[in-house]
């Protein structure tokens, strides 16, 4: 334990997530010694992004105007929307380069354990975007574990009778796996997923 300035500084970094009480004091002691002008970036970074950057009027990812760069853009593709959890999420599957519509960013997951309900979620703005006609094609593109599943299931089971048609992202083996290292949930939905070639 320190005391003062150093001690608010290494409990406020272990508030982080994924940052421990280690990985606190490390970051705490390097910007102790990093020089001002390094510092001063950061504080400055910080409150900028605090400043200028919202979430989106459409899809919810951040943005620092009332739309996000993707809704803004008209090559987009109105007719699918992919529906994700986090903005993260956006980040990951646009580096891939193979989705050209638009997202709807849910911020979170139905987790019952944690409090989060559908209620809790963007969903009832997700159904006011799906109420417009214009879509066909819904991606639930949420994480493969139990709160993404139950999200996806909820989702799925609320857009069907609209008529959309409603996927959800392949799951399984990774690319350079081994198969003696799979676990059996991820080798049969690998099983399930399976394609031809």
């Amino acid at each position: 334990m320190y005391e003062g300035a150093i001690q608010d500084l290494i409990d406020e970094l272990g508030r982080l997530p994924g940052v421990g009480p280690k990985s606190a004091q490390r970051i705490a002691f390097y910007v102790l010694s990093a020089d001002p002008a390094d510092v001063n970036r950061l504080a400055g970074a910080l409150r900028k992004v605090k400043e200028l950057v919202r979430f989106c009027t459409s899809c919810y990812n951040v943005a620092e105007s009332d739309q996000c760069r993707i809704c803004r853009d008209p090559r987009r593709s109105d007719e699918v929307i992919c529906v994700v959890e986090e903005p993260k999420d956006v980040v990951a599957i646009e580096r891939t380069g193979e989705f050209r519509g638009r997202y709807h960013v849910l911020g979170g997951a139905i987790n019952p354990l944690e409090g989060i309900g559908p209620d809790n979620l963007r969903i009832r703005e997700l159904m006011a975007r799906l109420g417009s006609g214009t879509v066909r094609e819904l991606i639930l593109a949420t994480d493969p574990n139990t709160e993404g599943e139950a999200t996806a299931t909820y989702l799925a089971l609320m857009v069907k009778p609209m008529g959309i048609s409603v996927t959800r992202l392949a799951s399984g083996l990774p690319v350079g796996g081994d198969l003696e290292y799979a676990d059996e949930i991820t080798l049969g939905r690998a099983f399930e997923g399976r394609r031809a070639v």
